[in-house]
């Protein structure tokens, strides 16, 4: 009786250690981290053109991706609030980037193209002054310039439950010079992108 009581003793202790061993691999594997590093945004400092060593701010700036922002019809207009169409702020993922006087933003990169490229092309609309746009005053506008960015991408594992994340090798950044800009000069910092700790491209203005 003794025997078979330190029996089941022993196998109730084999399987509580297989449960409990088992709940923390899950923990472990099953949930991804918030300070586990995903893919990144591209970290963009804004630089005044005839200081360039002092940050400049860019007066009620608002950034969004082209096309993006349309009305019932489909057609595209010009924000003229804040919504999920137009980038969070760089340190604040519950803010827009709409009307704002900023130094620094952060610009999330299509991972895909659609095209069949080798390369992948993301667009956005930088708008400076937003607020004179939505003003009404007919005599002032605000200013509005596009930059394309060109770039590979490469897939990297992270866990099983973050599962993938992205890293992108800058190729170009270019300025739509459709008309009259607001942007000087557009300076590539770091090519490689796979944190947000690190400034990837300067713009001058």
């Amino acid at each position: 009786m003794r025997l078979l009581l330190k029996t089941k003793y022993y196998t109730f202790l084999i399987l509580g250690l297989i449960v409990l061993v088992t709940l923390q691999n899950c923990e472990r594997d099953d949930i991804c981290a918030e300070s586990t590093t995903t893919t990144s945004r591209l970290i963009i400092e804004f630089y005044d053109t005839d200081n360039p060593e002092e940050l400049k701010s860019v007066p009620n700036l608002t950034v969004y991706g082209e096309g993006l922002i349309t009305d019932e019809n489909g057609s595209i207009i010009e924000p003229t609030e804040a919504s999920d169409k137009i980038i969070t702020r760089h340190d604040d993922d519950d803010a827009y980037v709409f009307n704002i006087t900023s130094n620094k933003i952060a610009l999330p990169l299509r991972i895909n193209d659609d095209l069949g490229n080798d390369f992948v092309i993301s667009r956005f609309v930088l708008e400076k002054d937003t607020d004179l746009r939505l003003d009404d005053d007919g005599t002032t506008d605000s200013s509005t310039d596009i930059i394309e960015i060109t770039y590979n991408t490469e897939f990297e594992y992270v866990s099983r439950a973050c599962g993938y994340k992205s890293i992108f090798e800058l190729l170009n950044i270019t300025l739509d010079t459709g008309g009259d800009t607001w942007i000087d000069n557009i300076e590539i910092v770091e090519t490689t992108i796979n944190n947000e700790n690190t400034v990837h491209v300067n713009i001058f203005h």
